[in-house]
């Protein structure tokens, strides 16, 4: 079995305008993952390939959404749940970044869809993807910078102390 908390390390760190928070993309614009902790020459990315990543993930076709979530078995398989059984899926979807997180942008590449299996719990599917990034090959990756996400958590907050 695999492990389940999957960290990568770079080799790059606050001494290089490293961040935690970053979204990390490999070369073909694959998400990998996110920075969560950074000294001055390192990074650590908390990979999708890690039990506790729940990054949010859209169907490129319909634009439903749902969450993504690794069962730390196989590499490169990952799931997608939350989407209702009524919505047309099938082998060989896109699965790209929702855009609900200021870590990664919408639009990035996160997989194609291998299996789709109906959640005998639920009223929604159970779908299996390969991951875009390779994470047997993983050499190069890019670090997003979004230089608006303090503005962005700003705001939020504000709304959050106005609303309660």
């Amino acid at each position: 079995m695999a492990a389940q908390n999957n960290f990568i390390v770079l080799g790059r760190g606050a001494s290089q305008n490293m961040k935690e928070g970053m979204g990390i993309i490999d070369a073909n614009s694959g998400v990998v993952g996110i920075v969560t902790e950074v000294s001055a020459d390192f990074s650590v990315v908390m990979s999708l390939l890690h039990k506790d990543s729940h990054i949010s993930g859209k169907l490129l076709k319909g634009g439903e959404t749902g969450t993504l979530s690794w069962n730390g078995k196989t590499p490169n398989i990952i799931s997608l749940t939350g989407i209702p059984k009524n919505v047309k899926v099938a082998v060989g979807d896109t699965i790209i970044s929702s855009g609900f997180s200021t870590s990664i942008p919408k639009g990035m590449m996160i997989g194609i869809v291998q299996e789709v299996k109906a959640d005998k719990s639920s009223g929604n599917f159970i779908i299996h993807f390969r991951s875009a990034a390779d994470f047997y090959n993983l050499e190069h990756v890019f670090a997003i910078d979004n230089r608006q996400t303090e503005s962005i958590k700003t705001i939020l907050e504000k709304a959050r102390t106005k609303n309660q």
